[in-house]
């Protein structure tokens, strides 16, 4: 597991548009909240998803961007974003490189098939590179409030 201090992995991933976003994108500029869902059509995705969406203006004052990340490819991504009408970029990790980056990613067997998911987790990372917070095992309810009240005291 990533810890606060260490230095987050660098990663390159396509948003919903296929635009290839990098965390040397927001270096030295911005915070970043990134975060790891379980998919776009699951009802703790909506909701995680929603209340990010809702506190982007929020967030943007105090100088944060807000990343969210699952497994689901551009297309899908592009269109659960028009349907919630969210205001940050959705990225797609189809292989899970970066969700294992992050461990982030988890297995399980169930009926002898190995199969990957996410486990939900969020990091606040400041504008060096360096992991402030890590969160695994994430509620989605009430998650996004939690993580701004972090980032004002980054700010």
């Amino acid at each position: 597991m990533l810890n606060s201090g260490d230095l987050a992995p660098p990663f390159t991933l396509p948003d919903a548009k296929m635009d290839m976003i990098q965390l040397t994108d927001f270096l030295h500029q911005k915070i970043v909240v990134l975060y790891f869902f379980n998919g776009d059509k699951t009802p703790g995705g909506i909701l995680e998803a929603i209340e990010f969406s809702d506190r982007v203006e929020v967030f943007a004052k105090y100088g944060a961007v807000i990343l969210g990340v699952s497994a689901d490819d551009c297309m899908a991504h592009e269109s659960f974003s028009d349907e919630h009408g969210l205001e940050f970029d959705l990225l797609s990790d189809v292989e899970g490189e970066v969700s294992a980056l992050y461990h982030a990613r988890h297995q399980w067997e169930a009926k002898g098939v190995v199969r990957y998911g996410i486990d939900r987790s969020t990091f606040v990372i400041d504008q060096s590179g360096t992991i402030r917070h890590a969160f695994y095992h994430v509620t989605p309810k009430g998650h996004a409030a939690e993580i701004l009240d972090l980032v004002k005291q980054l700010g």
